[in-house]
């Protein structure tokens, strides 16, 4: 690893002051993902700006909901008892990923932050417009099935990684931030970017900009939902197509949908018209294929992940599924059921 600076933040004021005096400087908790880009030289921060010390790891009661601190980590928060009653999607997207080890150590902001496991963006031999901006893209025409089949561009084909983010964007979770410019808050459909011709940002956090905490909105979403992951092997393995599914029913018709799917775009990726195509119909299997097929009608897979599509088709329709039967995935019987 590069040599770098170290400094221990004891206020969020000091940890944004400290960034704004060192370029390259990055904020580290859990350091679950970059101490691995480091280790990798994928990553040479100039400054490591530890954040531990400082008052976020709390889950409190807001306007409803729940406020999820930034240094919550990700075992605290999978199984606290508010989050497992009123939001059981969100903590068996958490449970679905990595190892207890890495949730141990893992937070919330820190989720939000990570960065796609894409192999090319690991390998400093190949070319990535993430890693060096303008240097081009090797996945394009490469091994392609991990890679996105949904908001991709010619600059970037990667995926986000994250569980977590794709359960926040399926319950319209907001993220709060601060920075040199003050506080403001980020929709989670906004958080989060698409690769278009700048894929090296993944987010849309400002220079020098914080995540303070994740608020979770008071929506009863806890009977019908779950989370479907499905990947190569059945543990601390990354998703090929995850999708997690939430329904607020009136009888056997559709009130209130949520759809967001994972490893297969840059960010969490959820299609409003297909959820809107939901509501007011039967929750049957035909109407839940009709909505899938709506999803996957704008694929465009690469040469090798094109499985992808279908997989997404059928995951959907699954997804949805077990959401109408309050029936959600069991997470130690990890067969699909």
């Amino acid at each position: 690893m590069n040599r770098f600076d170290y400094v221990r933040a004891g206020t969020v004021a000091e940890a944004v002051q400290a960034f704004a005096g060192a370029p390259g400087a990055q904020f580290i908790a859990g350091g679950t993902n970059l101490v691995d880009l480091m280790k990798y030289d994928v990553t040479r921060p100039g400054r490591l700006i530890d954040i531990t010390r400082l008052p976020l790891g709390d889950i409190a009661e807001h306007d409803g909901g729940l406020r999820v601190g930034a240094l919550v980590t990700n075992a605290n928060l999978a199984y606290d008892a508010r989050v497992r009653s009123r939001y059981p999607l969100l903590a068996d997207a958490i449970l679905a990923g990595a190892s207890g080890q890495l949730r141990n150590a893992a937070t919330t902001g820190g989720n939000l932050n990570q960065r796609t496991r894409c192999y090319y963006f690991y390998d400093t031999a190949t070319p990535c417009n993430k890693r060096e901006p303008g240097s081009g893209c090797a996945a394009i025409g490469g091994v392609t099935r991990i890679h996105a089949i949904f908001g991709a561009s010619e600059s970037c084909i990667a995926t986000h990684p994250s569980d977590m983010c794709v359960a926040l964007a399926a319950l319209e979770a907001v993220v709060q931030v601060t920075g040199p410019e003050g506080d403001r808050s980020i929709a989670f459909a906004d958080f989060h970017r698409l690769p278009g011709d700048d894929p090296a940002k993944d987010n849309t956090l400002k220079p020098g900009e914080i995540v303070l905490s994740v608020d979770l909105p008071a929506a009863d979403l806890s009977k019908n939902y779950t989370y479907l992951k499905l990947r190569d092997r059945l543990s601390y393995a990354f998703a090929l197509v995850s999708v997690a599914a939430a329904l607020e029913l009136d009888g056997d018709t559709v009130k209130i949908a949520r759809l967001a799917l994972g490893g297969v775009a840059h960010k969490p990726w959820r299609n409003r018209q297909a959820e809107a195509l939901l509501v007011g119909k039967p929750a049957t299997r035909e109407t839940f294929q009709a909505a899938a097929d709506f999803v996957v009608a704008e694929a465009r897979p690469q040469s090798e992940n094109a499985f992808k599509v279908e997989l997404a088709r059928r995951a959907i329709v699954r997804g949805l599924s077990q959401a109408a039967a309050g029936t959600p995935q069991s997470l130690t019987d990890k067969r699909i059921q």
